[in-house]
């Protein structure tokens, strides 16, 4: 087995992946009688031909640090955001490349109030909460094609915490 210390989860770190979804800094402007910061589409949603986005619950449960990975999957017909519904951090894993096999896997800890957009065919770990309740609101594509491909390490990975 071998091993992999998270990193904190940044807008930069995470670009090849996606987006990082989080209310920092300023908003791109101000609405509702100026009590209310808009901050504008921040996430490149793609639901691919003949799908349609959907919202839906996802509660998972906690996992802890050091954490085993064995299984990456990608979404080859859309993009997933996973907007947690608490304020817990949560431990984000994906992997380089868009071949049939992932390549160089990455780890990043969230900080409360962050979620994450995977571009569509990113290879990445399954939702893997720290804290109960695990409660994430996920936007996907729904559609009736198939849009879930998995991939089982040859050897196992262990995610330990930053630092």
């Amino acid at each position: 087995m071998t091993g992999l210390a998270a990193r904190p989860l940044s807008r930069e770190a995470f670009a090849p992946f996606g987006e990082v979804l989080e209310a920092a800094g300023d908003p791109d402007r101000l609405i509702n009688q100026g009590l209310c910061g808009r901050f504008h589409d921040r996430a490149g949603l793609d639901f691919g031909p003949g799908g349609r986005a959907g919202i839906s619950l996802f509660r998972a449960e906690p996992r802890a640090l050091p954490y085993r990975l064995e299984m990456l999957e990608r979404h080859p017909e859309g993009s997933q955001a996973f907007l947690p519904m608490s304020m817990d951090p949560f431990l984000v894993i994906v992997a380089e490349g868009t071949g049939p096999v992932p390549g160089r896997i990455h780890a990043f800890l969230s900080a409360p109030g962050q979620g994450i957009n995977l571009r569509r065919g990113t290879w990445h770990g399954v939702l893997t909460p720290l804290a109960a309740p695990g409660l994430f609101a996920v936007v996907d594509r729904i559609g009736d094609t198939a849009n879930l491909e998995e991939h089982w390490l040859e050897t196992p990975v262990t995610v330990t915490a930053p630092g």
